[in-house]
């Protein structure tokens, strides 16, 4: 007698068939990113046992080496090792901005799942290698610099690549909560890397590195195997991109508010001929060309990227300061260990998944995006400052701040690096040509990853002058990223007014 089917069978076989692979794609894509996030982690975590305080370990067992640095590792045991650090960060980051650049136009070009599990692949081995130099006692700069920049242009494959894929798989409407909720694979890797990092910080930090090289290989390897680019590849049925009227374009009010992703151009649910889109399915018609992809130059003529592309230059900034400085901030501010300080440094990732849920959702009610991103960035600056008076006066205090702080800096970040993108890639001056998405994507992602590169360097050549004035500098990035939008959000209340003008009408 045969056993009935599993209750999780059962489910997954009565949902539609486009519905399980929308489901896959969101999951595989999640875990794809959360893998490249766990695997960039570790550096913050270990840059606090590369310079230890050495003195709070006792005597010095070797009567040749300054007491001061005896157990730091070379070459970061000498007074300049924040600048060396600061280095490190930037090594990896300017090769990701100029690689990013360059990702979207191959990502465009080549199939997205073995340029994506590939990018992987070698991802884990320059990961691994940084790590073996703990094994292998290296203690020459070049060494650690040349990882990291290997790294930071493979690492480049990722973004545009899982962008692409999930734009490929969903429509606008619903779009800023899917992402959001999507998008939070960045904190939960960042969580996962400081946890993994932190159980051998202390003992072999080498395999702080090792271990998540392992864990993103063997995720690129499942991705390879299984991951669907496109709806048609499988015989799903594509999503409707939401084709945007000026109203749209300006405030970003959908002409329908039952249906978001109700289409008001003939690629609708009814066309022109008033035929359903199934029944244009159906009907046999010449087969189109395929559209080229689009160039370099016409993805910055698209409305709103160079403003978007901008802003985020500045939030990344300051969300990539926090992610490579933050924990070596809470040793030295509020002298807790290593491992307790990453730990706590992970308080400020799981503000960041709220962050950009919220955002999402409060973006798609009100159709909103650069506004959501101002408000955000607008109440981020006097917290950033409350968190560096009074964020280490309790750990109970600590603890809300940083909640806070990761919600309304990441937030932001998690927004424009999503649906934004992913609308700007769909946008409908385009025309219905789906080969800008990853482009889009690169391009405002490679100009945050600018930001990204400056905010870490500025704050090892800064933080010998005090961490107030790193938070000065973080304070003005956010003011600065939210006047860059200015004209994007006057756009939208003005389209705001005339939709609610019209309406009372």
């Amino acid at each position: 007698m045969r056993a009935a089917l599993a209750p999780g069978v059962r489910l997954l076989r009565a949902l539609p068939r486009d519905s399980r692979y929308r489901g896959l794609t969101l999951v595989l894509t999640f875990f794809c990113y959360t893998s490249y996030h766990l695997s960039r982690k570790p550096i913050s975590i270990v840059k606090s046992q590369l310079h230890p305080n050495c003195s709070a370990l006792g005597p010095n067992p070797h009567n040749d080496s300054n007491s001061s640095t005896w157990c730091s590792w070379a070459p970061f045991d000498g007074d300049n090792y924040k600048e060396l650090f600061g280095a490190l960060d930037n090594a990896f980051l300017v090769a990701y901005a100029i690689g990013m650049f360059i990702s979207g136009i191959f990502g465009e070009r080549l199939p997205l799942r073995y340029y994506l599990s590939g990018g992987m692949v070698l991802s884990g081995l320059f990961t691994a290698l940084f790590g073996l130099g703990y094994f292998w006692d290296i203690h020459v700069l070049w060494y650690f610099i040349v990882v990291q920049v290997c790294n930071g242009l493979v690492q480049t494959t990722g973004w545009p690549s899982v962008v692409a894929c999930v734009g490929n798989w969903f429509g606008k409407g619903k779009r800023g909560l899917i992402m959001g909720i999507w998008n939070s694979h960045t904190s939960v890797g960042n969580i996962l890397g400081s946890l993994i990092a932190g159980v051998w910080v202390s003992s072999a930090w080498g395999l702080s590195f090792i271990v998540p090289g392992i864990i993103i290989a063997a995720v690129g390897i499942i991705c390879f195997f299984f991951l669907v680019e496109y709806p048609e590849d499988v015989g799903c049925s594509p999503p409707l991109h939401h084709m945007a009227s000026d109203e749209d374009d300006a405030g970003g009010v959908t002409t329908n508010e039952k249906d978001p992703e109700a289409v008001t151009s003939n690629e609708g649910p009814l066309g022109v001929s008033g035929q359903s889109s199934t029944d244009h399915s159906d009907s046999p018609t010449e087969p189109a060309e395929e559209p080229e992809a689009i160039s370099f130059l016409g993805a910055l003529r698209i409305p709103g990227v160079v403003e978007f592309s901008l802003c985020l230059l500045f939030a990344k900034l300051v969300s990539y300061t926090f992610l490579y400085w933050l924990p070596l901030y809470i040793v030295n501010v509020a002298h807790f260990g290593a491992k307790e300080a990453g730990d706590l440094s992970t308080l400020f990732d799981v503000g960041g998944i709220l962050g950009g849920i919220f955002a999402g959702l409060i973006s798609d009610y009100t159709g909103g995006r650069a506004t959501t991103c101002c408000v955000m960035l607008v109440v981020a600056a006097p917290m950033l400052f409350l968190y560096n008076h009074v964020g280490q006066n309790g750990i109970g205090t600590s603890i809300a701040m940083l909640i806070v702080c990761g919600a309304l800096v990441n937030g932001p970040y998690a927004l424009i690096t999503t649906a934004v993108s992913a609308d700007l890639g769909t946008h409908e001056s385009l025309k219905g040509n789906a080969k800008a998405l990853s482009t889009v994507t690169a391009i405002i992602d490679g100009t945050g990853s600018i930001g990204a590169a400056l905010g870490p360097l500025l704050a090892g050549l800064i933080s010998p002058t005090g961490w107030n004035n790193v938070f000065y500098m973080l304070i003005a990035a956010d003011v600065l990223a939210c006047l860059l939008l200015a004209r994007v959000v006057v756009k939208e209340v003005r389209g705001w007014c005339g939709y609610m003008a019209r309406k009372r009408g």
